[in-house]
């Protein structure tokens, strides 16, 4: 049991070569040992998205992402974790069991160590959450701007499962709740098995008085080929132009004041020679 510990701790604290999951635990440079590939299970994870258009017409969607994790070995202390983060992302938090915890950006502090999407390489946070027992929560909250391609907004999941699958944990299963309040057309959900080969996703829509909620489960499994991350994408019915608007009308405002006050003060120019002119 001692050196069965000891070589699990070894396999966690080489954080040398990684691969990201959601969230991703730091692959080692020791990764094909199976201490490392029996460790963790995750046979569900639930992800819930809001898109929402915000003042100045720009779409963001606020992710909260809830991950029950399983150690199928003994193990106590620190765990290294990296999680990818889509560009521009903010309001990061982290909450381990009810109690957030704090994280670093792991790009920063080693400049290089991005992870690869389909639509970009990402920047990571990394988080060392105290394992206490062999079961734990991850709550993961953040905000981005989607990101647009000619008429259409996208925003991409990173899925990669595979560390979290085993002999010991053969399934796991993802489900999204995604509500997109701005209407919308033309929504297309897609797996990128590879980085130009992109596979349709099927998917659930069901509509409330104030948005449409997109309902989308991906299931992986042990042994067979890996769905990819998650793609979804959309155009919205009409285009935001609230901010060209106001922009436009307040020009205007301050236009017709300048010629106004123009006018005016020629008015009181022109009186005053008149009036001294008479006197």
């Amino acid at each position: 049991m001692g050196s069965r510990h000891s070589e699990l701790v070894s396999v966690l604290a080489l954080m040398i070569a990684f691969s990201i999951l959601s969230p991703s635990v730091v692959k080692p440079a020791t990764a094909d040992s199976e201490d490392y590939k029996s460790l963790l299970s995750m046979p569900k994870e639930y992800i819930n998205y809001t898109i929402v258009l915000d003042q100045q017409g720009s779409l963001w969607a606020i992710v909260d992402g809830y991950y029950p994790i399983y150690l199928l070995e003994n193990f106590t202390g620190n765990l290294p974790l990296l999680y990818p983060m889509p560009p521009n992302a903010t309001k990061i938090s982290i909450i381990l069991n009810e109690m957030q915890i704090d994280w670093s950006n792991f790009t920063q502090s080693y400049p290089g160590g991005t992870h690869h999407t389909a639509v970009g390489d990402w920047w990571m946070i990394d988080i060392n959450p105290m394992v206490e027992s062999n079961y734990f929560t991850l709550k993961i909250h953040y905000e981005h701007p989607l990101e647009k391609t000619n008429d259409s907004y996208f925003f991409l999941y990173d899925l990669n499962i595979s560390p979290y699958l085993s002999p010991q944990s053969t399934n796991s299963s993802a489900y999204f709740q995604i509500e997109i309040r701005p209407d919308f057309t033309d929504l297309r959900a897609f797996n990128t098995e590879t980085d130009s080969k992109w596979n349709p996703v099927m998917y659930n829509l069901t509509k409330t008085n104030s948005s449409q909620i997109v309902s989308i489960e991906e299931f992986s499994e042990y042994g067979k080929p890996l769905l990819g991350d998650l793609v979804v994408e959309f155009s919205l019915t009409q285009v935001p132009e609230f901010p060209s608007v106001v922009f436009a009308v307040v020009v205007a405002v301050v236009i017709a004041v300048a010629v106004l006050l123009g006018y005016f003060k020629q008015y009181k120019q022109a009186h005053k020679v008149s009036v001294r002119q008479e006197t």
